[in-house]
């Protein structure tokens, strides 16, 4: 999928904000984040709504959707692409791109299934902390 708005944001991190999973790889992503690459929108937001509306096949994804320079990414090269991009030790998750595509999502879309169960919901998405909301977008 092409990217198909005009941003200046080099990487835009669609998330589930109700998620206690995807908050946590936020929140994470954000700590480690050296170069400060990566914006965030929660999937119910108005920025995440532009991109949903140009392209029906996103509105299924329900956690995870990364949005390069490049291409729209979801499930398993979404995850895969932010480890990738983080650098250092995290790179070296790239090696999981040698699994077929349809296993990779298998796994993804399984643990998606059950995050709620496992980690928990929140009943309206966090506020992130006053020094990270200049990387949040509506």
């Amino acid at each position: 999928m092409q990217r198909s708005s005009n941003t200046d944001v080099d990487l835009l991190l669609l998330y589930d904000g109700h998620c206690a999973l995807c908050n946590g790889s936020v929140k994470w992503i954000l700590k480690n984040d050296k170069r400060q690459r990566f914006k965030f929108a929660p999937l119910k937001g108005d920025t995440a709504s532009t991109y949903l509306e140009q392209d029906a096949s996103l509105r299924r994804v329900d956690s995870l959707i990364l949005i390069t320079e490049d291409e729209i990414l979801t499930h398993s090269n979404a995850a895969l692409e932010i480890a990738m991009r983080m650098g250092g030790f995290w790179k070296l998750l790239g090696i999981l791109y040698i699994f077929p595509k349809p296993f990779r999502d298998w796994v993804y879309k399984g643990i998606a299934r059950v995050r709620y169960k496992w980690f928990g919901k929140y009943d309206v998405c966090p506020m992130p902390p006053v020094e990270w909301r200049s990387r949040f977008l509506p």
